[in-house]
């Protein structure tokens, strides 16, 4: 039987603003998700996170279902709004004893806390007042944020991810406009990914230099979908690279190399800003672990130069600065979300990863899939759902089997949820959520996963 190494981390994952509830409540302050939500026609069905699953008074609950599913650890984010209403100032101690008391039922259940400090729900006051993540003001601001929950939570808390998925924050939120802060534009998605490069790096020099003795490990989270040359042709074959280096390397290269790609510098010219060489160093070495969020893959060839519809959601990046044109093979199976089912695209990620940035420590933060749920005689059959991880899981043995550094596995997500602009039609959980009622049924799925951690196999 093939078994994962001994020490290997298994865990789930979710963020604030699509469990928690609670959106107006206990002292906290508005978000841009809480506004974003409330402008017609931007969240299907005028949907909102303001209930969710209600996860801010039922945690102990889920708490228990993770227990049960047999995880190790738990990725949540805390949605700075909550203890910092205004974004920074006043501070709201009841925000910060949800938190305290979240951390300390993880630790009686055995479970792991991993805390992501930013999963897109910036406080409204900071967008209002200070243009969000295109003002030089936010990288102050988000020190200082991470500064306060490292000093209350990180003699609990020994593993922090300051930033989730940059690449969603600028390019949906400040380049297609689909996300908050529902921004349209061709040079503010590079301005807003600067600051947030410059944001996370600060915040870790902050735990760096004044919580070492607290001992824990830092880093950031990057979400990549696997690129693959739809040709052997040069020409597909750089595109595919291409393709990758305006997706994942904009963000990680900074931290691994420190600067952007030099094909990004030369395509964008003036609309990618520069690092000073006292902000390289700065940049330079902030993570002390891979964070990867993986969910599928595109075929990527030479642009052909016609006009395309382009879905928001599959491109990595705007795509008339990379002369990419991406495809699916029309016999992989696709989920909800329209993306396709491609293990070994996990696996060739992780190897590029591996390669590029000199074997890093790699954590799966996320992977999983939407599928179309539905709950019959009490229990949910989400065969489809088993087969994805038994795919993707096989292939991240395959993977470590291969020589890669991966040291854990986050399963996206713990339960259903708000999934941002698509709202609660999308079910990306192991425990499906009645929104009427808020009962958290596990599926076929959980008690799957549940096999996987206490066998450490997927073949068990």
């Amino acid at each position: 039987m093939k078994k994962f190494p001994k020490d290997f981390l298994w865990g789930t994952a979710t963020s604030s603003y699509q469990i928690e509830g609670a959106a107006k409540e206990y002292g906290k302050g508005p978000s841009i998700w809480d506004a974003f939500c409330n402008i017609p026609g931007r969240v299907h069905n005028a949907e909102t996170g303001e209930i969710a699953c209600d996860h801010y008074h039922r945690y102990k609950e889920d708490i228990q279902l993770m227990k049960e599913m047999g995880v190790k650890a738990y990725r949540f984010s805390i949605a700075w709004a909550r203890i910092l209403p205004e974004g920074k100032g006043k501070v709201n101690e009841e925000g910060i004893q949800f938190y305290s008391d979240l951390i300390d039922e993880l630790l009686n259940a055995d479970i792991v806390p991993w805390v992501t400090l930013y999963h897109w729900d910036l406080p409204l006051a900071l967008q209002l007042e200070e243009d969000g993540w295109l003002g030089k003001s936010i990288i102050d601001s988000f020190a200082d944020y991470a500064d306060l929950c490292f000093s209350r939570f990180g003699d609990r808390v020994k593993n922090w991810i300051t930033l989730n998925e940059p690449w969603v924050a600028s390019i949906l939120g400040y380049g297609q406009g689909v996300f908050a802060p529902g921004r349209k534009s061709n040079s503010e998605p590079y301005m807003a990914a600067h600051n947030l490069i410059l944001a996370h790096a600060k915040a870790v020099h902050v735990y760096r230099e004044s919580y070492s003795y607290q001992r824990g490990q830092i880093g950031i989270t990057n979400n990549c979908d696997w690129r693959e040359p739809l040709t052997n042709s040069q020409e597909d074959q750089q595109a595919a690279e291409r393709a990758l280096e305006f997706f994942l390397a904009w963000f990680a290269d900074p931290i691994y190399k420190g600067d952007y790609p030099e094909v990004m510098k030369e395509r964008l010219g003036e609309r990618l800003p520069v690092f000073t060489p006292e902000e390289k160093k700065i940049i330079k070495g902030t993570s002390d672990f891979f964070g990867l969020n993986h969910y599928t893959t595109m075929y990527a060839a030479q642009a052909s130069g016609e006009k395309k519809e382009i879905s928001v959601h599959g491109n990595g990046g705007i795509s008339e600065d990379q002369e990419v044109d991406l495809s699916l093979d029309e016999n992989w199976d696709v989920t909800l979300m329209d993306w396709a089912v491609v293990p070994w695209g996990c696996k060739k990620l992780l190897k590029w990863i591996d390669e590029r940035y000199d074997k890093p420590n790699i954590y799966i933060t996320e992977n999983g899939c939407a599928y179309s749920d539905e709950l019959v005689d009490g229990k949910v059959e989400d065969t489809n759902r088993v087969n994805f991880y038994k795919g993707y899981l096989e292939a991240c043995e395959e993977a470590i089997s291969e020589g890669v550094q991966l040291k854990g596995y986050f399963a996206w997500s713990f339960m259903d949820n708000f999934e941002w602009a698509s709202g609660y039609e999308k079910r990306f959980g192991l425990h499906y959520v009645d929104f009427k009622t808020l009962e958290r049924i596990p599926k076929k799925s959980a008690q799957w996963f549940r096999e996987v951690t206490a066998a450490n196999s997927v073949d068990f």
